[in-house]
């Protein structure tokens, strides 16, 4: 596999997997069982019906440019 097919695979990636997710989340709570979700420093359980109950409060996203690198220790 050449670097530029490597390149095409891995330019995809933030696609394939927000559908997959999206997928996932659905198929969750038509199953009736609830899904976590964040959102504005919040993060809530979300239940089939819609209501959403605050589970515990986080720090806000961090914003990144893409290409910077983090060193994980």
């Amino acid at each position: 596999m050449s670097d530029q097919d490597i390149q095409r695979l891995e330019s995809q990636f933030p696609a394939v997997s927000g559908s997959a997710f999206a997928a996932a989340r659905e198929q969750t709570l038509a199953a009736g069982q609830s899904v976590l979700q964040s959102e504005q420093g919040m993060i809530y359980e979300v239940f089939p019906d819609g209501t959403r109950k605050l589970v515990k409060r986080i720090s806000p996203p961090t914003p990144v440019v893409i290409g910077t690198r983090f060193a994980i220790r």
